[in-house]
């Protein structure tokens, strides 16, 4: 049995390393703030350290993870904990690349619905089915909502001003 718990740490350990940078965008993403992101990137691996089933492949225990940080996110969301706190205004992204931030940072003021298809779509390389089932949305909601949140980037990102595309 120590063996087979052994082999479970290290399951674990590789999912966390897997996954744990993409469970902190997602969460940052979602809620804008880097402290409350990181409670739920703890939160998830706790649960995924409780959940102690195989999933079927990759993409169904990176689909899984995926719904419990937005799950998660939203408990983060309506807890009363929340109605006395307000997030702090300034937070430091964990981007890499510099010239990424301010697109993140354009990004990260558009309403949450489209941050969240944003990220699924571009980062995290989902098509708009696979955002519909992971959101638990219409396939064309998720269209339109990818569609309004380029329209709301393209006009902050120009300043107002329109291009000829």
């Amino acid at each position: 049995m120590e063996s087979n718990e052994m082999g479970m740490n290290e399951y674990l350990e590789i999912l966390v390393n897997k996954y744990a940078d993409m469970v902190l965008r997602l969460a940052l993403t979602h809620l804008g703030n880097l402290a409350d992101a990181q409670d739920v990137c703890q939160e998830v691996f706790i649960k995924l350290f409780k959940h102690q089933r195989p999933f079927n492949d990759a993409e169904h225990e990176k689909a899984w993870i995926i719904r419990v940080t937005i799950n998660t996110c939203k408990d983060v969301i309506g807890s009363p904990w929340k109605k006395w706190f307000s997030p702090v205004e300034e937070i430091t992204l964990p981007i890499e690349h510099t010239e990424n931030m301010e697109v993140v940072s354009f990004v990260l003021k558009l309403p949450r619905k489209y941050r969240m298809v944003i990220y699924l779509y571009y980062y995290e390389g989902y098509k708009t089915a696979e955002i519909a089932e992971l959101l638990n949305l219409k396939e064309n909601t998720v269209r339109t909502q990818l569609k309004r949140a380029k329209e709301l980037l393209k006009e902050k990102i120009m300043g107002g001003f329109d291009d000829d595309d």
